[in-house]
């Protein structure tokens, strides 16, 4: 059971970054080894950024505010607090030069504030956040305050904010996220590691039947593909356990304990949840439907217009699907893809000179989105650590002995 907080612990990016390195993140062990330190990139394919996260690509800064407060029964309006918004700054948070971008929806059971004008003019203006599904408006408001009282920037915007549900774990309906949660995280973005796991917008999520949140991973091309680096950011709060697969080995059908269980034992609250106290058997458990979401962010350097944007946010879909995802009815799986090539081109007047890679140079990209996407997935989940909150509800972590132990089955790893 989680320790008691008497206040909200709001926990900004460099905070936690301190929490995490201490090995204690939301009053547990805090599981440090990704994908690359597990082995599991290179069976993932392609070479990892120095990072191996979204700030490979030069001059992307990511920043998270993190609320953690209380346990127990559900108050809306109190807690339990299981939330927070993160954002990602395409040029870093002190530059008012756009980007080109383009988006893509897979299912569209969520929300992307913004994206109308992003499709009609190719071009994103600001950071993106991702937060809770009740949280859009007050984030989007707070980054366009942020934005408008800083000089140099435009006296106008509208602001880019994604969302998935973490109203299991947390009390969505109390909307905690405020204003100042955001400037936080606005103001505290920095480039370097990205804190992963329960961290910002991705705190009280779950995915593919374990403990999700926020993820990163990076591939950067060879020379001969022109050596760019694509790097990706996910909010992952999708997927079904049974479907859940690591570099094409089933680890969703090998892992059938550790299901989501209430803490409490009032049998009134959430009667249909399994008990944490009852032993859970390790035998094939009915299949779950595929409910959540996931918002996916992908950053190059590589120059592409926004067309070609579009192409690579579409390939987003690839990664989840190779993950275990299916862009279920219940799914909100919205990708955005910005490039950080041709500074400068924004400009209001005057004719304005880009470069572009071919399409049919395009197709390293491609696979260097889909193994990133991938990746970003795991790395959420063997950065998450286990998690209760709202009416005692346990969301497990993925378990990263019984991980390698699933790839070792099947042969993927000796």
């Amino acid at each position: 059971m989680m320790r008691t907080l008497p206040r909200p612990v709001v926990i900004a990016s460099i905070a936690l970054t301190l929490v995490a390195s201490l090995g204690r993140v939301d009053g547990q062990e805090a599981q440090r080894l990704r994908a690359r330190e597990l082995g599991v990139s290179a069976l993932i394919g392609g070479q990892p950024g120095a990072l191996d996260a979204i700030t490979d690509v030069k001059g992307v800064e990511v920043g998270h505010t993190t609320l953690i407060e209380g346990e127990g029964r559900l108050v809306v309006g109190k807690g339990p607090v299981r939330t927070g918004v993160t954002v990602i700054h395409p040029r870093g948070k002190s530059s008012a030069d756009p980007v080109f971008g383009a988006w893509f929806t897979l299912n569209g059971n969520g929300e992307m504030t913004g994206t109308t004008w992003l499709e009609e003019s190719g071009v994103l203006e600001g950071p993106v956040a991702i937060t809770n599904t009740h949280s859009v408006g007050v984030v989007r408001d707070a980054i366009l305050q942020w934005q408008v009282a800083r000089p140099g920037l435009q006296p106008w915007g509208l602001p880019v904010v994604a969302e998935t549900y973490d109203g299991g774990l947390s009390d969505i309906n109390g909307f905690h996220v405020k204003p100042a949660h955001v400037t936080s995280a606005l103001d505290g973005a920095s480039g370097g590691a990205v804190v992963e796991g329960n961290v910002g917008g991705g705190t009280g999520m779950a995915c593919l039947g374990f403990k999700g949140g926020i993820g990163t991973a990076s591939r950067v091309l060879a020379a001969s593909a022109g050596g760019y680096t694509v790097g990706v950011l996910v909010q992952c709060n999708f997927g079904a356990r049974q479907d859940l697969r690591v570099a094409g080995v089933p680890v969703g059908e090998e892992i059938t304990d550790l299901r989501p269980c209430i803490a409490l034992e009032d049998p009134k609250v959430r009667p249909q949840t399994p008990r944490c106290s009852q032993e859970q058997p390790r035998s094939p458990a009915p299949r779950d439907e595929e409910l959540g979401s996931i918002i996916v962010i992908v950053g190059t350097d590589a120059p592409l217009l926004p067309h070609q944007l579009k192409r690579i946010a579409t390939r987003v879909s690839l990664g989840i699907a190779r993950a275990g995802g299916f862009g279920g009815n219940g799914s909100g799986d919205i990708f955005l893809a910005f490039s950080t090539a041709n500074p400068q081109t924004g400009g209001p007047q005057g004719v304005q000179r880009v470069e572009m890679l071919p399409n049919a140079a395009m197709n390293a990209l491609f696979y260097g989105t889909v193994q990133a996407t991938e990746e970003a997935i795991l790395n959420a989940m063997l950065a998450a650590t286990t998690m209760t909150g709202a009416d005692g509800l346990r969301i497990h972590a993925l378990p990263p002995d019984r991980l390698l132990a699933a790839l070792r089955k099947y042969g993927r790893l000796k």
